[in-house]
């Protein structure tokens, strides 16, 4: 027989045979004392060793001393584990024959014994082996009786009753194998049953770690047994599993106590913190909910915000089709309304004319930003050094609007390297910088770009010394078609917006409040390369 180890699922380890096998020695080794206790101490007056007491005796030591010599062999585990299981049973085959010849033959009922070494045998073998044992068993009780018949006077009539002997010896290796298979069969399905469950809740606790809705298993005595970062996060602190859900969260707990009750909660939505709001569901983990519940908690910030983004979505879709279909009839009045006032006549037909064309040129500008929105998805980043782009980009601005020197000033680190689309880039900065222009003053500092690094990223500011924004509109800054001033179109920021976050990059409004101006900040990815300081005007 030979033992292989591997896969849980399909092999039995190697420490299991010789833990078997310890075990059986056990075993053998109470059989053998018992046999020199009771030949000992009671010596011929027992029916043991009733035909020859000295040699039941002399057996009876001898034995003993094997089943020692066995425990120091398996200490070692030499040899190896077939060989040493073949040397106990045999050595049990031929002992108890032999004790079995000494205490009178078949009428002593010691050759019973070795019933149970076969079954041990086919317990620990697992193998059809046991079959050969049961083999020489049965050789060994007709050699000792046949010797028995032949040198002793034992009764010829007895060979039926040896005969039984043998069979029963067949009958239980053959039940042992089979009961050894099945327990195999078993303990590799529980053994695979567990690493499929151990595999289930790996891929549970990796779900319920990326899911973005909270999720909370409480026990029926509401204990929490398991929770979610996500979870954490809404609820603003993080339980150990098996802390009461009474004590860390007892909102939360009144609802789950009353879905019990009831079977449903007093209200669907839970405000647990200021601006922070869950939808709430509790699923039972059986049939009913005396067994504990799954307990979800679905940001309702973040569904709002996926069901804007949809919208703005089709909007953007919509509006980009309309936009289309404006234009060229568009072109038309425009180019009409030139021909006309090319014409000679009164003031109040060409101002009427130029109030035309004023207005073409404004819906042509609301156009242009519409068509600009599916530039998001055609960006194309590349990593350069964001101080001789802004550099490049202040002269540019300079000449564009006719400004004094010193009015857009340059200052903080250096030699940073971000990935972003140049196109993309220039855009939002003449965005932001036409913007501070509009609300700034103009004088020399007033419009500064600031670089700086924090966490790794590299962050451009754009500040100006205007009035600021005040509190209520910057919530709505970057909505499309918000804006306050009285010719402009609305999509200016939300556009800057969207061409950051196509390039990896974040913008947002960071006036602080007590401090002139407004400051719009643009985080960039990933920082590469190192940066010095540097501060001049533009």
């Amino acid at each position: 027989m030979s033992v292989k180890t591997g896969d849980l699922t399909a092999k039995i380890s190697i420490v299991d045979f010789w833990r078997s096998l310890r075990y059986f020695n056990l075993y053998r080794l109470a059989l053998a004392s018992l046999f020199v206790f009771l030949a000992g101490t009671f010596g011929p007056s027992l029916s043991l060793g009733a035909r020859n007491w000295t040699v039941f005796f002399v057996a009876s030591l001898i034995y003993a001393a094997v089943v020692l010599l066995s425990f120091v062999l398996i200490q070692l585990r030499w040899p190896r584990f077939s060989w040493q299981l073949a040397v106990q049973v045999g050595g049990d085959i031929v002992g108890l024959t032999v004790l079995s010849y000494a205490s009178g033959g078949i009428q002593s009922n010691i050759g019973l014994l070795l019933l149970v070494s076969l079954a041990a045998a086919g317990m620990i073998s697992r193998g059809k082996i046991t079959l050969f044992f049961a083999a020489l068993a049965s050789i060994a009780a007709l050699l000792e009786h046949s010797y028995a018949v032949l040198y002793d006077d034992a009764v010829v009539a007895q060979y039926v009753q040896v005969g039984l002997l043998c069979v029963s010896y067949f009958a239980v290796a053959w039940l042992a194998h089979t009961l050894a298979k099945y327990a195999v069969d078993s303990q590799q399905l529980a053994q695979r049953r567990g690493h499929d469950l151990a595999s289930l809740s790996e891929a549970n606790s990796l779900v319920m770690r990326d899911m973005q809705d909270g999720v909370l298993v409480v026990d029926e005595q509401g204990v929490i047994m398991q929770m979610n970062p996500s979870a954490a996060r809404l609820l603003r602190h993080s339980a150990v599993s098996g802390s009461s859900l009474a004590e860390n969260f007892p909102l939360l707990f009144g609802q789950y106590a009353l879905w019990k009750r009831t079977g449903a909660a007093s209200r669907d939505t839970l405000q647990l913190d200021v601006g922070v709001q869950a939808r709430l569901r509790f699923v039972a983990v059986e049939r009913d909910a005396a067994h504990g519940a799954v307990i979800f908690l679905e940001d309702m910030q973040r569904v709002r915000a996926e069901a804007q983004q949809i919208k703005l979505a089709a909007l953007g879709r919509l509006t980009a089709s309309i936009a289309h279909e404006v234009r060229n009839p568009l072109s038309a009045i425009s180019y009409a309304t030139e021909l006309m006032q090319e014409e000679q006549g009164d003031a109040k037909q060409q101002r009427l004319l130029q109030i035309v064309l004023d207005n073409t040129q404004r819906i042509n500008r609301i156009v242009q930003d519409v068509m600009q929105l599916n530039r998001r998805d055609r960006a194309q980043p590349e990593v350069f050094e964001l101080d001789a782009m802004l550099r490049t980009f202040v002269e540019e601005f300079n000449l564009a609007e006719r400004l004094e020197p010193g009015v857009v000033t340059l200052a903080g680190m250096r030699e940073a390297e971000v990935s972003f689309d140049r196109g993309h880039l220039r855009q939002v900065l003449w965005n932001l910088c036409r913007n501070a222009l509009r609300y700034g003053r103009n004088l020399p500092g007033s419009l500064a770009l600031t670089m700086n690094a924090a966490d790794g990223r590299a962050m451009l500011d754009v500040q100006d010394d205007g009035p600021g924004i005040s509190a209520e509109h910057q919530g709505r800054l970057f909505e499309p078609f918000f804006t306050t001033a009285t010719d402009g179109t609305g999509l200016g920021l939300y556009i800057a917006k969207e061409l950051c976050e196509a390039n990896g990059a974040l913008l947002e409004y960071h006036g602080q409040e007590g401090q002139a101006g407004a400051c719009f900040r643009i985080t960039f990815g990933e920082l590469h390369g190192n940066g010095g300081r540097h501060e001049h005007g533009g």
